[in-house]
């Protein structure tokens, strides 16, 4: 068979393909009217990491679980456009981490708004400007974002789903020469991120100056003469800001964790994980956090996270915790632990766990 003969086969899978697909949608459309007609949520996590298990379990030379799920994420995403167009708000500006992360898992026909803080974000959400807000909550070297945190624990959002993103950051600038920068803008936790680098190529004694995104810091290195940036590449394309070197983080394994807040709550898919935040009666009294915990033990609960946090509302330093474990809300053995301390775990939502 020669060349023409294979593009030919292509072109014909190509057509099917794509019948398919409009095939799909008009299925699509339909259960959109009956959603809407139930008022129930057009975003299905736990739906679409079923759909994704069933395909990657079929037996593929070429298209492996990664694969699959960059396909269908983009299939999904035009199929929640059209059930329902939502607006979704993410922390700015255009080209920033948490742009990237929305885009990822709400796809290129989503309508974005970005927003200047997480506050902002949690704001268009619950004022209704918005269905959806992504937030980052927490990077597996600089660790959570407290921000978000003290936000959900005094908010009627949930967390309705968690995206995993491996950060790389690059260096630029428009100095033709390392030597001749004066400043360096950066989002506070990449310059955590970035030390070695930093210190390697003599930065450090240069003004580091934070501001609130790294899309940012590309902008305002553009602007600002003798000055640099740690941003993503993709800011430093979309800002003009040339690329001196990339993947400038300390470790290669740099990643952070995304959530979606909604104000609906999902159904169980059996590999679900739960976020509450504990504000503990007594915590002055020896052994209080130690209970706790051994309630979480005895329910037979896996806790993957545990963090301080001081309370805000009140003046003496007092501290809850942010906490993630294994499950879902309306598992049994859950159940019962929120029956046992209903007093002081506040439900932050439970959602499909993502593998980082």
């Amino acid at each position: 068979m020669d060349l023409s003969e294979k593009r030919a086969q292509i072109d014909a899978i190509d057509d099917a393909i794509f019948e398919l697909l409009n095939k799909r949608m008009d299925i699509v459309s339909d259960i959109g009217r009956d959603k809407i007609k139930s008022k129930s949520s057009i975003y299905k996590p736990e739906r679409e990491k079923q759909i994704i298990e069933r395909l990657a379990s079929k037996e593929s030379i070429h298209l492996n679980y990664k694969a699959i799920e960059a396909i269908y994420q983009e299939i999904f995403a035009i199929s929640r456009n059209l059930e329902l167009p939502e607006k979704v708000a993410y922390l700015g500006p255009l080209g920033s981490y948490t742009h990237q992360a929305a885009e990822e898992r709400f796809g290129a026909m989503s309508e974005y708004l970005a927003m200047t803080n997480i506050h902002s974000v949690f704001k268009a959400v619950e004022l209704k400007r918005a269905k959806y807000g992504v937030i980052p909550i927490e990077n597996n070297t600089n660790g959570m974002v407290g921000d978000t945190i003290d936000l959900l624990a005094n908010s009627d959002l949930k967390i309705i789903a968690e995206i995993i993103l491996p950060i790389h950051h690059s260096f630029a600038s428009d100095c033709e020469h390392i030597k001749d920068i004066k400043r360096i803008y950066s989002k506070d936790i990449a310059f955590g991120q970035c030390n070695k680098f930093i210190e390697s190529h003599q930065l450090g004694e240069v003004d580091r100056v934070p501001v609130d995104s790294t899309a940012r810091a590309a902008q305002l290195a553009k602007e600002d003469k003798n000055s640099a940036a740690i941003c993503s590449r993709i800011a430093g394309k979309l800002y003009h800001l040339p690329i001196m070197f990339d993947n400038i983080e300390d470790s290669n394994e740099n990643k952070t964790r995304f959530v979606i807040i909604s104000d609906f709550s999902n159904q169980a898919s059996g590999k679900d994980r739960t976020s509450v935040f504990a504000n503990l009666n007594d915590f002055d009294k020896s052994g209080t956090l130690l209970e706790l915990l051994r309630d979480f033990a005895k329910m037979g609960i896996n806790l993957t996270k545990i963090d301080s946090r001081p309370i805000k509302t009140k003046t003496d330093f007092s501290f809850g915790f942010y906490i993630d474990f294994d499950g879902h809300k309306d598992d049994e053995h859950i159940k019962k632990l929120f029956e046992l301390r209903k007093n002081e775990l506040k439900w932050l939502g439970s959602y499909v766990k993502m593998e980082g």
